[in-house]
């Protein structure tokens, strides 16, 4: 490694960008080198015992459980001559992200984002000498965004600190690199749009028996979350209607992903809550399965669940049962429904590798086929797109707009990025972060 210098690895979703990366890490095997993967993990690979729906359910977390700034004083190691600089170091940290008000939280209540800046001021407390970050920006709001990237700039100048930038999305190279890697040749000209046959597939699928066609989808009324002294929703009323398509905004640790956590029934706080979905009044006697049978859902959340060697049609197979992992063996016509979905989103070569064996973009195009693949009547899209290349956003963009084209489709699609919202958002809603 020469002198200190900044590096981006762009390519198209598996093109080999982490392969490299991992050559990169057994090359220069060191305490001095570190690789911050920003994959949605609130536990590591190993954690059996993460479920999907644990975020919300703060009573399963055991009392001896480290919060936030535990976990960064052990990385501190606050002892020896130099424990009041490297305490002096942590507080400069959690300023710069704004994590001074997350430190008695646990990692497991954090939202993305907020994840995202815990695990990068924890590696930064460890000095390395070089720093590989892994698609560092997804799930950052705008603000933060533009912080890291002038942060990633300081760390090479001031510190020394020689910065690889895998990035999935070139259009999120900074400016000030020195030197660009591109893992394949990209596709010259603009991304191309959804191939007609693809379209007409998605148009001409037929209407679903059973399905509620109620007036109002969502209704919620004066709704408040909190978790100890910590308020997440404060006073929320909304109502969507059906055929309606929603943006739902805000910053990182606004609340987005625990009001959609509400209406998903993911959050036993739901039931205490004035919810009402296709028209029935939660907890009038409709069961959690009644619910999910209606609603499509892809969230950072379930990518973390997800991290398990089954094949990849399994995983999407799993959506027709709404389970997290795959409990009840698919029928080879379930299998055959399956791969419908796969193709349209580009994997369908893909159906019988090992998902954990798939590229992180991968990966959520396969959980993208997941939330459609029982043809909805309520799409839940939580940050869809992370990950995900240039044309590859395109085409699942495209895919958003055919689906909503279709009577009866209701859509509400979290994103920080203005340009990944597919044409047919026609409202907004945003969230304010509650002051603590």
């Amino acid at each position: 490694m020469d002198s200190p210098k900044i590096i981006a690895i762009t390519g198209l979703n598996g093109s080999g960008k982490t392969l490299l990366t991992d050559r990169l890490r057994k090359q220069w095997a060191s305490d001095s080198v570190r690789y911050v993967a920003f994959n949605d993990v609130y536990g590591t690979a190993t954690d059996k015992a993460y479920y999907l729906q644990q975020r919300w359910n703060q009573h399963d977390i055991d009392a001896e459980t480290p919060t936030a700034g535990q976990l960064l004083e052990r990385a501190c190691r606050l002892t020896g001559s130099d424990a009041a600089g490297q305490r002096q170091t942590m507080e400069g940290l959690c300023r710069l992200f704004g994590l001074d008000s997350l430190l008695d939280k646990y990692i497991i209540s954090l939202s993305s984002g907020e994840l995202r800046k815990f695990q990068l001021a924890k590696t930064l407390l460890s000095h390395p000498t070089t720093l590989i970050l892994d698609n560092p920006f997804i799930g950052l709001d705008a603000p933060s965004r533009t912080l890291l990237r002038d942060l990633i700039q300081r760390l090479a100048c001031e510190q020394g600190v020689t910065v690889y930038l895998v990035l999935a999305r070139a259009d999120e190279v900074p400016d000030y690199v020195d030197e660009i890697i591109c893992t394949d040749h990209q596709p010259a000209g603009l991304p191309q749009p959804l191939e007609p046959g693809k379209a007409e597939r998605l148009l001409s699928l037929p209407a679903r028996d059973g399905d509620y066609g109620a007036e109002t989808v969502i209704e919620l009324n004066d709704v408040s979350i909190s978790y100890g002294r910590r308020t997440i929703l404060d006073h929320v009323s909304w109502t969507v209607k059906n055929g309606e398509r929603w943006a739902l905004l805000g910053e990182n640790g606004s609340g987005k992903s625990t009001l959609l956590s509400l209406i998903c029934a993911d959050n036993p706080q739901s039931y205490a809550c004035d919810i009402s979905l296709f028209g029935r009044k939660r907890g009038s006697g409709e069961s959690i399965w009644d619910i999910k049978r209606h609603i499509g859902y892809v969230s950072p959340e379930m990518h973390r669940s997800y991290q398990r060697a089954i094949p990849a049609v399994n995983v999407a197979a799993s959506g027709l049962k709404d389970t997290v992992g795959l409990y009840v063996r698919p029928t080879e016509q379930e299998k055959e429904q399956c791969r419908w979905w796969l193709d349209l989103f580009g994997v369908g070569h893909l159906s019988d590798r090992i998902f954990t064996t798939l590229s992180s973009g991968e990966q959520r195009l396969v959980l993208l086929a997941r939330a459609f693949v029982k043809d909805p009547e309520l799409l839940i899209l939580d940050e869809p797109l992370h990950g995900l290349d240039l044309h590859n956003r395109r085409m699942v963009r495209d895919i958003i707009d055919t689906f909503c084209r279709r009577e009866g489709k209701t859509l509400i699609m979290v994103t920080h990025y203005e340009d990944e919202l597919p044409q047919c958002i026609d409202r907004r809603k945003r969230l304010t972060k509650t002051q603590e």
